[in-house]
C-alpha cells in the first residue's frame, strides 16, 4: 500500500516526518510539498494532525516498535505525544516543561523503553522547532544530552537539516554569512589524528602583541582540529632579554586569549643536551670556533669569504670552546659557527652562529653557563626532543628553513615538518618589542596596556573581545600571502560580536547643548529596552520632563514648525527657536505630537531630560588615533619621525544617568556616536577629595570605512528641514554664505561627520531616494570644501585638524620652494611605480605628494600643474578679476572641460574601487555623464580618454597671434609635455586599450622632440625653462599646424580625402579614383615635409590599427590602386578588406573616424603574451568562460582539433591491440589512498563529493584525478593466469584536478579531457617496449598533426610519475614566453601498483609461484590545443596546421554590390558552390561563407582570426578569367589558381603549409635549445628565455637547489607564480656527449647525463 504524505513547508510537521523517515524501509511513503499537511491513505481516510499521522505510520509498521512493545509502553508513548503537543509546541515558557523532561531522562537513554519510540520523535521535533530551546537547553543537562544524542543519528540530522532550514531562512543566511568569514586552514601534511604536536615559543622580553595572538591561536586551531598537543615553550636563550616579570604577564595574556596549552617548557631545560650536540658538531668537523670581530665577520659573510678559523683542527676548536665555556676574556671574543657553505646564495647558510658568550646571569640557570645557544640552533633541537610534529613559523623565517633542516640532519635527529603562514602586518603601528618598549619608556603611552598599543592587553582594553579576535584570525586562516592590513578589518569582526549585545545609552556634547521647553510634558520615568533588537540585554530607566536638552548642532538644523523624532519618546513639533546675538540657538520650545507615528521623514535626535530626580552624569569620551602617522614603516624609515603626538582626544559629555551603573570593561553603544568601553566607572563625591570621578569611556572602532562616529553631534543636512517647511530668506542666505568662522577646517570636519551620520540614518530609515541623494551630494560638497581647506582627503577615523592653516604667503621663496618639492615628489612617485615598489611605499609617497600639492595651493592660490612655471613674486600674480575670468573660461573651454571629465572619472573609479554605497556611486556617475554631455555639446565629439580636444582655448592668449612664430614658446611647450606625460601615466594606470596608450606615448615623444629642438636640452620634470610672461599661452593640439600654411594644407588634405571617399562610393572609373588617391598622397607628403609629422584626422586621435599593417597593405593593395567602374573585380573586394581593417581600430583618410568593431586582437604576442592568448582563444571562438573558476566550455572550433587528435591516436593504438573502455569517474577514499606515494602527488588537487542533496554522505567520494586506483581493482579480478595477459585498455574521458594556482584555459584547468591507457604485461621487456611505442605515437601527434617539434626523453627522479618506475615524455617549447610545456607522458609503473592491488598470475616457468604483472600508463590531454595556439599563433590570431583544422579552406565570394546584376550574383554563388563540391570530393574540409550581413573584408578578418589555412576569394572578374585567388594563412601570400587546377593546387598548398609551419617551429626550437656546462652560462641562457641542456647528477636535492637558485623575483606573466628552472627531461638525443669525470653544474657530484632544464608551464 502506497501512502501519500503532503507537507506544508512553512510549518513542517517534524515529528510526522521523522516517523515517515523511520518507517520508509517497511512502508511505501511518498513525501511531497503542498499547501496543507495531510496523509492520504484513501479517498475516505485522511489525517491532518501531526500526532495522528505519526500514530498511523507507527501502527502500519508494528515490527519497528515505534508505538511501544506492550500496553504499558503504548500508554507512556501517548503521554509524551500529548506532552509535546500541549506543553512544548508553540508555548511561550519552556522552563517548567524542561524541568519535568529533565527529571524523566535523568536515568534513561530513551523516553520509553530501551529503543526509539514516537515519544522520542515527537518531543525531539517539538524542541527542534521551538525558538527558545537553544537558549535554555544548556541549563538541563539530561535533556541536552538526550537531544544531541538523537541529533547525531542520521534520520534526525537529515530531517532537521532539510526542514528547519526551510522554516527559518534567517538562520540559514546567518550561518552562510558566518561560514564566509572562515579562512582557508590548509591541512597539515602528514598529520594524524591524535598525534599532532605543535608549539608556541614566545620570548619573555615583552608583552604579547596581536601578531603573537595570531601565532598562538593558529597553533591552538591545529591542536583542537587534530586532537593533539600544544606546548607553550619560553624561548629563554638570551639572558640579556629574559625577564621573569614578562613570563608572568605572557601567561596572563595567553589566559586572556582562552588558550590552554597542554605543557609548559623552557628552552633552558635542554641547555645541557644542546651543549652536548654542539660539542658533537665540533668533534665531527661540522662546526668551528671563530674569534673574528663581529663587523669583519658580517662583511666576510656578505662577501662570501671564508674565516681564517674555518679550517681549525678539532683540538684547536675544543681549546677555544673551553675558553668560551669558562667565559674568559678571550672566550668572550669567540663564537661557535656551523661549517655549511660560505658560497651559498642563501645568507642563512653561510656558516651561521650556533653559540655565543653572555656574562649576564640567566633568570633560571643563574651563572651556571657562560655560553648560550642561538634561537636558530636551539629551536630545531628542542622541537625534535619535545616531539613536535609540525613547527608553525611565519614566512619571514623561510630562508632559515634550510639551516633548520641542516642542523636536524647533522645531528641525526627526528625531523619535524615546518609549516609556514604569513605574519600579521597592521598599518600605522609597530610590532617590534624594542620599539614598543621605547614608547613605554619615553612616556608616549600609559603603559603596555595603552589602548593605542597593538598588545593583547592594549586591544582588549580598547574594547576588542577575545571572540572577535578569534573570528578575525579564523578568517585569515593559514594564508601565506604577506599583506599590510588596515585595522578596520579586525575591528569590523569585533563589531559583529558586540553589536547584538551592547546596551544603548545616550550622551550629549558638554560644549554646546540647547534646552527645549515642553510645557505639557509631565516628569516621569519609564523603562525601555536597552537594546531594540535583543530583549535579553535588559531594561533601562528613561526620564521624561518639561525641560530636556538636545545637541546644539542638532538644534541649528531645526526650523519652526518642523516635526522632529526624539528617540525613545516620539514626535515633537518645534514651535519656537530663540537665538543669541552670535546667531547660535539659545533655547527652543516644542509641543508633544506623540499620536503621530510617522517617523519616516523626520529627523531623529538624541536627548536627555534635565531633572533633579536623575541628574546627568559627568562623562568623558576618549578617542584614539594611530600612534604612527605613516601607514607602513619601511626599513629606511625611522619610526620616531612619524609619531603622532596628538593621538589622544578627550571630549566632556553629559551622560545618561544609567551610566553610573557601568563597571570597568562594560561595552555599550552611545546612540549616534558608536561603541564605547568603560575604562573608569563613575565614583560619587569622595570625602577625601570632595570631587566626583567622571565615567570614562573609550571609543571602540567598528571598522566602518565610510565615516567615523560623531565626536559630538555636528551640523547636519539642511535638506531635511527644507522638505517640511520652506527656509526663510535670512536663513537661506546664512546657509549659502556661511561666516568665515564656520568654514574653518575644524568645523568642516565636524560638519562632514554629522552629515555622514545623517546619510546613514536616512538609509537606515529607507528614506526616499531623492532625499538620500540630496544628503549625499551635500556630504560630497563638504568633503570637497574640506580638501580645498586642508589639502587632504577626508578619511573616516582621521584626527580632526587642530588649527587653522596659515594664511598664504606672498614671498617668492615660499611659493617656489613648494613647487620644487612637489615636482621632486612627483618624480619619486613615478620612479617607485616604474620599479614596481611595494604598494604601501607607493601609497605613502602619493599621500605625501597630495599634501605637498595642498601646501602649494595654500601658498599660491592655484592648483599645481606639472610643468607650470613656478610663481616668481606676488606682483606676477594676475588680478582677481583676471583670475576669475581665466578660470571660468578655462573650465568651460574644451581643454578645461576635458580635464573636469577626467577628474570626475577618477572620482567614479575611486568610489567603485572602495566599494562605496551605490547611491554615492550613482551620484558621481550622473555628474560624469552630465560633464560628458557638456563636452560633446562644446566640441562636437564624444569624450575619449587619451584623446585631448583638438583645439583647447588658451587661458591667457594674446589678442592676436604672433606672426612668424608657428611653434609654441618653451614654457607653453613644457606644460604640454608635462600634461601629456600625466595623460600617459593615467592611461597606463587605468589599463586603457593599448592603441590609446600607444597614441598618447607617440604624442608625448613628439612633444619632447620639439621641446629639445627649441631649447637645446632634454625635457626634465620639475625643471621648467625660464621664459617671458607672454609665452604662457598653450598651443593647439597639432603644434606645427599653428602656422597659416600648415592649417591651409591640413584643410586641403581633409577635402581631398572627402573627394576620394565620394568617388569610391559613387563607383567612379578606376583611373579617376587613382588620380584622386595620388593627389591625396602628394598632399600628405607635403604636409609631413612642412610640419615634420604625419597627417592625422581630427576625430581619430588615439586610434591606431591593432593589427599587422604590412599584411593588411599586402592583402589590400588593390584598394590603394582604387577600384571600380563597372567592373567589380578585386579592387572592390580588397576595398572591403581595408574597411574591415579599419574596423579593427584603424582610421581612414579625411576627418571621419572609422567604426571600431574590436574584432581583431588588441594585444601583441611579443608584448603581452597572457592578454594575447586570452584574446585569441575567445575571439577565435575556441572557448567560452564558465561560472566555475578553472573550468571552460570547449566550443566546436577547438573540440574539432581534439577530435582530429583522437581519431589519429585511436587508430594507431588499435593497431597495437589496445581496446577502448570506460570506468566510473568516482573513486572511493579507501581505493584512492591505497597507494600513498601516488596519491600524495595528487592530494592537494583531489575534488571530493561530500553531500547528496542536503544529506551528508557517510564517506566522501573523490572525483578521479587519474584512474589507476579505479581500474586496477578490476584488473586484479580479471587476471588469474598468464593467458589473461596482456591487458591493453584505454579510455577517453575527463578528469578533475582542483588546481589552485593561476588557471589558464587548456594549459592549466581544473577539468580537462584526455585519453589514459593502462596496460598490464607478464614481462618487463614487453612493458618497456610499449612505453616507447606510445611515446613515438605522442611525438607523431605533435609533429605530424600539429606541426610542433618535441624533445623526447625520460623524466628525472624528482619529476617522474608518483608511484612509477620511470616516466618518458615529449616536451614542447613556446618561444614567446621562453617556457617549455610537457606534451604527453608514457609511464612504466613496474610492479608497484600490481603489488598494491594484487594483480598476480601464476608463472608458467615456475608452476605454483605467483608473479606480479608489469604495468604501464600513458596519457595526452587537451593541453595540446593550448600548445598549438601559443606555438603557431601570430598577431592576427590563430594559425591552424591543415591536418587538425576544423576547416582547411573557406570560400568567400567578393564583389557583391548593390549594382551587381542579380544574374551575375547568382552565377557567382553557383561558382562558389561548385568549388565547394569539388574540394569536398577531393577530401578537403571546406565551407563557403555566404553571410550577406558581413562584408568580404570583415569575413577575411574573421577567418584569419580563426586560423583557417587557406582563404579562397572568388569575384566576378575571377569568373570571367576562369580563376580564383588563394590566400595562405601562414605567410599571407596570394596565389592565383586556375579553375581547372583548384583541387590539385590546394591539396599541395595545404601540405606545404603543414611543412612550413613545422619547419618554422623546428628552427625556433633549435635556436632556443642550447647546451651549457657551467651554472653562470646556464643562468644567462635561461634568463634570455631559452631551454638549456646541462650536465646533471640526477639528485633530487640538487634539482631543488637549481630551481631555487634560478628562481626569478618577478612574475613571468601577470598572476602566474614566480619559478625557477625545473628539469624537463633527460633527452634521448642530447646536444652534447658527457665527458668522463664531468661534474654536475652544482659542482658537488659527478654528472650522470645531460638533462634539459627550463622554465615550464
Amino acid at each position: 500500500m502506497a501512502l501519500n504524505f503532503t507537507i506544508n513547508t512553512n510549518n513542517p510537521p517534524l515529528g510526522a516526518l521523522l516517523t515517515a523517515e523511520h518507517v520508509k524501509g517497511s512502508v511505501q511513503v511518498s513525501v511531497e510539498e503542498g499547501k496543507d499537511t495531510r496523509l492520504h491513505v484513501s479517498e475516505a481516510v485522511q489525517f491532518s494532525d501531526g500526532n495522528s499521522i505519526s500514530r498511523y505510520l507507527a501502527r502500519v509498521a508494528p515490527a519497528l516498535g515505534l508505538y511501544g512493545a506492550n500496553t504499558m509502553e503504548q500508554t507512556e508513548v501517548d503521554h509524551w505525544l500529548e506532552f509535546s503537543a500541549r506543553r512544548l509546541c508553540g508555548q511561550p515558557g519552556l522552563t517548567v516543561a524542561l524541568a519535568e523532561l529533565d527529571k524523566a531522562l535523568s536515568l534513561r537513554t530513551f523516553l520509553v523503553g530501551h529503543a526509539i519510540t514516537l515519544a522520542d520523535l515527537s518531543v525531539w521535533a517539538a524542541l527542534k522547532g521551538h525558538d527558545e530551546w537553544p537558549g535554555q537547553g544548556k541549563s538541563f543537562s539530561h535533556v541536552n544530552r538526550w537531544f544531541f544524542f538523537l541529533s547525531s543519528q542520521v534520520p534526525f540530522s537529515a530531517v532537521g537539516n532539510k526542514y528547519t532550514t526551510k522554516k527559518a531562512p534567517m538562520n540559514k543566511s546567518n550561518s552562510d554569512e558566518k561560514k564566509q568569514d572562515l579562512g582557508k586552514f590548509v591541512d597539515l601534511p602528514g598529520a594524524e589524528m591524535g598525534k599532532v604536536v605543535v608549539r608556541f615559543p614566545p620570548e619573555a622580553s615583552g608583552y604579547l602583541h596581536i601578531g603573537h595572538a595570531k601565532a598562538a591561536l593558529l597553533n591552538q586551531h591545529y591542536q583542537v582540529t587534530f586532537k593533539g598537543k600544544l606546548i607553550m615553550r619560553f624561548d629563554d636563550t638570551n639572558p640579556e632579554k629574559e625577564k621573569e616579570d614578562f613570563e608572568k604577564v605572557i601567561l596572563e595574556d595567553v589566559a586572556m586569549l582562552q588558550i590552554h596549552p597542554d605543557q609548559f617548557t623552557y628552552t633552558s631545560d635542554h641547555f645541557p643536551i644542546i651543549i652536548q650536540f654542539a660539542e658533537q658538531l665540533l668533534s665531527e668537523g661540522k662546526a668551528y670556533i671563530d674569534n673574528t670581530p663581529p663587523e669583519q665577520m658580517k662583511a666576510e659573510r656578505e662577501q662570501r669569504t671564508e674565516s681564517k678559523c674555518r679550517n681549525n683542527t678539532v683540538e684547536q676548536n675544543m681549546k677555544m670552546w673551553s675558553e668560551m665555556k669558562a667565559g674568559t676574556e678571550f672566550g668572550q671574543t669567540c663564537c661557535m659557527r656551523a661549517k655549511i657553505d660560505m658560497n651559498s646564495n642563501n645568507g642563512c647558510m653561510r656558516d651561521p652562529t650556533l653559540f655565543r658568550c653572555k656574562n649576564t646571569p640567566h633568570p633560571r640557570t643563574g651563572s651556571t653557563y657562560k655560553v648560550y645557544p642561538t634561537y636558530d640552533f636551539a629551536c630545531p633541537i628542542v622541537d625534535s626532543l619535545e616531539g613536535v610534529t609540525h613547527a608553525l613559523r611565519t614566512t619571514e623565517y623561510h630562508d632559515r628553513d634550510d639551516q633548520f633542516y641542516w642542523i636536524i640532519n647533522a645531528l641525526r635527529l627526528r625531523k619535524p615538518y615546518i609549516w609556514e603562514y604569513a605574519r600579521l602586518n597592521l598599518n600605522n603601528t609597530v610590532l617590534s618589542k624594542r620599539k614598543l618598549t621605547w614608547f613605554v619608556e619615553q612616556g608616549y603611552v600609559d603603559g603596555w596596556d595603552d589602548p593605542r598599543f597593538p598588545t593583547v592587553r592594549g586591544v582588549l582594553r580598547r574594547g576588542m573581545t577575545v571572540e572577535g579576535l578569534k573570528q578575525f584570525i579564523a578568517a585569515q586562516g593559514g594564508s601565506r600571502s604577506v599583506v599590510n592590513m588596515e585595522w578596520d578589518k579586525i575591528w569590523a569582526f569585533n563589531k559583529k560580536v558586540i553589536d547584538p549585545v551592547a546596551p544603548r545609552y545616550t550622551a550629549l556634547s558638554g560644549s554646546y547643548v540647547v534646552p527645549v521647553s515642553i510645557p505639557e510634558a509631565a516628569e516621569e520615568m519609564k523603562e525601555v529596552a536597552k537594546h531594540p533588537k535583543n530583549a535579553e540585554v535588559g531594561m533601562k530607566q528613561v526620564w521624561y520632563g518639561p525641560r530636556v536638552l538636545v545637541e546644539g548642532a542638532d538644534a541649528e538644523t531645526f526650523s519652526e514648525g518642523e516635526m522632529v523624532t526624539f528617540i525613545n519618546w516620539g514626535n515633537l513639533v518645534i514651535t519656537k527657536i530663540n537665538k543669541g546675538a552670535d546667531g547660535k540657538v539659545v533655547s527652543m520650545e516644542a509641543r508633544l505630537n506623540l499620536e503621530n507615528k510617522d517617523f519616516k521623514k523626520t529627523t531623529k535626535i538624541t536627548w536627555l531630560a534635565e531633572t533633579n530626580s536623575a541628574p546627568l552624569l559627568p562623562t568623558i569620551c576618549v578617542s584614539y588615533q594611530p600612534l604612527i602617522s605613516k601607514a607602513v614603516i619601511t626599513k629606511d624609515d625611522d619610526f620616531k619621525d612619524y609619531i603622532n603626538k596628538n593621538s589622544k582626544l578627550e571630549e566632556k559629555m553629559l551622560g545618561d544617568p544609567c551610566l553610573k551603573n557601568l563597571k570597568k570593561g562594560d561595552i555599550i553603544q552611545l546612540q549616534r556616536r558608536g561603541f564605547y568601553i568603560c575604562d573608569q566607572q563613575y565614583e560619587p563625591v569622595s570625602p577625601n577629595s570632595c570631587k566626583e570621578s567622571p565615567c570614562v569611556l573609550l571609543y571602540i572602532p567598528d571598522g566602518h570605512v565610510k565615516e567615523m562616529p560623531t565626536a559630538g553631534s555636528k551640523d547636519k543636512s539642511k535638506s531635511q528641514a527644507s522638505n517640511n517647511t520652506p527656509a526663510a530668506p535670512a536663513k537661506a542666505a546664512s546657509t549659502s554664505a556661511p561666516a568665515p568662522a564656520s568654514t574653518s577646517s575644524g568645523d568642516l570636519f565636524s560638519n562632514i561627520v554629522a552629515q555622514g551620520e545623517t546619510v546613514r540614518q536616512l538609509k537606515t530609515a529607507k528614506a526616499p531616494k531623492d532625499q538620500v541623494d540630496k544628503a549625499v551630494q551635500q556630504l560630497l560638497s563638504l568633503k570637497a570644501q574640506f580638501k580645498q581647506e586642508t589639502g587632504m582627503d577626508y578619511k573616516p577615523g582621521m584626527s580632526p585638524p587642530t588649527s587653522a592653516p596659515a594664511p598664504p604667503s606672498t614671498q617668492a621663496d615660499s611659493s617656489s620652494c613648494p613647487h620644487a618639492r612637489v615636482a621632486q615628489q612627483g618624480e619619486l612617485v613615478r620612479k617607485l611605480k616604474a620599479e614596481q615598489a611595494p604598494k604601501d611605499q607607493i601609497d605613502a609617497a602619493v599621500k605625501q605628494l597630495l599634501a605637498l600639492k595642498a601646501e602649494f595651493k595654500k601658498l599660491t592660490g592655484q592648483d599645481y600643474k606639472p610643468g607650470m612655471a613656478p610663481p616668481i613674486s606676488s606682483s606676477s600674480a594676475p588680478s582677481p578679476a583676471t583670475t576669475t575670468s581665466s578660470s571660468s573660461s578655462s573650465s568651460s573651454s574644451p581643454s578645461g572641460l576635458y580635464e573636469r571629465v577626467s577628474q570626475q572619472g577618477d572620482v567614479v573609479r575611486k568610489l567603485k574601487s572602495e566599494k562605496a554605497p551605490k547611491d554615492q556611486v550613482d551620484a558621481a556617475v550622473k555628474q560624469l555623464l552630465a560633464l560628458k554631455a557638456e563636452y560633446k555639446q562644446i566640441t562636437g565629439q564624444d569624450y575619449k580618454p587619451g584623446a585631448a580636444p583638438a583645439q583647447a582655448a588658451p587661458a591667457q592668449k594674446a589678442p592676436t597671434p604672433v606672426k612668424g612664430s608657428p611653434a609654441p614658446a618653451p614654457t607653453g611647450l613644457y606644460e604640454q609635455v608635462a600634461e601629456q606625460g600625466e595623460m600617459v601615466r593615467k592611461l597606463k594606470t587605468e589599463k586603457a586599450p593599448k592603441d590609446q596608450v600607444d597614441a598618447a606615448v607617440k604624442q608625448l615623444l613628439a612633444l619632447k622632440a620639439e621641446y629639445k629642438q627649441q631649447t637645446g636640452q632634454d625635457y626634465k620634470p620639475g625643471q621648467a625653462p625660464s621664459s617671458p610672461a607672454q609665452t604662457q599661452s598653450k598651443s593647439s593640439t597639432a603644434q606645427s599646424s599653428s602656422s597659416p600654411q600648415a592649417q591651409k594644407l591640413f584643410s586641403e588634405v581633409a577635402q581631398q580625402g572627402e573627394l576620394v571617399r565620394k568617388l569610391k562610393s559613387e563607383k567612379a572609373p578606376k583611373d579617376q579614383v587613382d588620380e584622386a588617391v595620388k593627389t591625396l598622397l602628394d598632399l600628405k607628403t607635403k604636409y609631413k615635409t612642412l610640419t615634420g609629422e604625419e597627417y592625422k584626422p581630427v576625430a581619430a586621435a588615439g586610434a591606431t590599427g591593432g593589427e599587422d599593417k604590412n599584411r593588411k597593405e599586402r592583402e589590400n593593395k588593390s584598394e590603394k590602386q582604387g577600384g571600380g567602374g563597372g567592373k567589380k573585380g578585386k579592387g572592390d573586394k580588397a576595398s572591403q578588406g581595408k574597411e574591415a581593417s579599419g574596423g579593427a581600430g584603424g582610421s581612414g583618410e579625411g576627418q571621419g573616424p572609422k567604426k571600431q568593431t574590436r574584432l581583431g586582437l588588441e594585444a601583441k604576442k611579443e608584448e603581452n603574451l597572457s592578454d594575447w592568448y586570452s584574446q585569441v582563444i575567445t575571439k577565435a571562438e575556441m572557448i567560452e568562460y564558465y561560472d566555475v573558476s578553472g573550468c571552460y566550455v570547449l566550443r566546436p572550433w577547438s573540440f574539432a582539433i581534439w577530435e582530429s587528435i583522437k581519431e589519429f591516436f585511436d587508430r594507431e593504438i588499435k593497431k597495437l591491440g589496445v581496446e577502448n573502455c570506460y570506468f566510473p569517474m568516482f573513486v572511493s577514499q579507501a581505493a584512492l589512498e591505497k597507494e600513498k606515494s601516488h596519491i600524495e602527488d595528487f592530494a592537494p588537487e583531489v575534488a571530493w563529493v561530500t553531500r547528496s542533496g542536503k544529506t551528508e554522505l557517510a564517506e566522501p567520494i573523490a572525483v578521479r584525478p587519474t584512474s589507476e586506483t579505479v581500474m586496477y581493482p578490476a584488473y586484479a579480478k580479471w587476471v588469474q593466469s598468464h593467458r589473461d595477459l596482456p591487458i591493453k585498455l584505454n579510455q577517453w574521458c575527463n578528469v578533475v584536478r582542483w588546481e589552485f594556482k593561476h588557471p589558464q584555459p587548456f594549459l592549466r584547468t581544473r577539468e580537462f579531457l584526455w585519453q589514459e591507457g593502462h596496460t598490464a604485461f607478464a614481462t618487463k621487456e614487453e612493458a618497456a617496449e610499449e612505453v616507447l611505442q606510445i611515446l613515438d605515437l605522442y611525438a607523431r601527434v605533435y609533429e605530424e598533426l600539429m606541426a610542433i617539434p618535441v624533445v623526447k626523453g625520460r623524466k628525472t627522479e624528482k619529476e617522474k610519475f608518483a608511484g612509477g618506475d620511470y616516466t618518458t615524455t615529449v616536451e614542447a617549447f613556446v618561444s614567446a614566453s621562453g617556457r617549455a610545456i610537457q606534451g604527453a607522458t608514457s609511464h612504466h609503473l613496474g610492479q608497484n601498483f600490481s603489488k598494491m592491488f594484487e594483480i598476480v598470475f601464476e608463472d608458467p616457468k615456475k608452476p605454483g609461484e605467483k608473479q606480479h604483472a608489469f604495468q604501464n600508463s600513458w596519457g595526452i590531454t587537451t593541453r595540446t590545443i593550448g600548445v598549438l595556439t601559443m606555438v603557431h599563433g601570430d598577431n592576427m590570431g590563430l594559425v591552424l596546421p591543415p591536418r587538425v583544422a576544423c576547416l582547411q579552406v573557406v570560400i568567400i565570394p567578393c564583389g557583391v554590390t548593390a549594382s551587381l546584376p542579380e544574374q551575375e550574383k547568382e552565377a557567382l554563388m553557383t561558382q562558389c558552390s561548385k568549388y565547394q563540391s569539388r574540394l569536398l570530393d577531393a577530401g578537403i574540409r571546406v565551407k563557403t561563407d555566404l553571410r550577406e550581413n558581413y562584408s568580404p573584408g570583415w569575413k577575411f578578418n574573421h577567418w584569419e582570426l580563426k586560423g583557417v589555412p587557406i582563404r579562397l576569394e572568388v569575384g566576378p572578374k575571377d569568373m570571367q578569367q576562369r580563376q580564383c585567388v588563394a590566400v595562405r594563412r601562414d605567410t599571407g601570400a596570394k596565389v592565383t589558381v586556375p579553375e581547372a587546377e583548384v583541387e590539385k593546387r590546394l591539396l599541395a598548398m595545404l601540405e606545404d603549409i603543414q611543412s612550413n609551419l613545422f619547419k618554422k617551429a623546428s628552427d625556433d626550437l633549435k635556436s632556443n635549445m642550447l647546451a651549457a656546462d657551467t651554472m653562470e652560462q646556464f643562468q644567462k641562457e635561461l634568463d634570455q628565455g631559452k631551454i638549456v641542456q646541462i650536465p646533471f647528477c640526477g639528485g633530487i636535492q640538487c634539482e631543488e637547489w637549481i630551481k631555487k637558485t634560478t628562481a626569478k623575483d618577478q612574475d613571468l606573466e601577470p598572476g602566474a607564480p614566480s619559478m625557477g628552472a625545473k628539469s624537463l627531461c633527460i633527452p634521448f638525443s642530447p646536444l652534447k656527449t658527457l665527458q668522463p669525470g664531468q661534474m654536475c653544474v652544482s659542482g658537488k657530484e659527478p654528472a650522470q647525463y645531460y638533462t634539459l632544464f627550463g622554465r615550464s608551464y
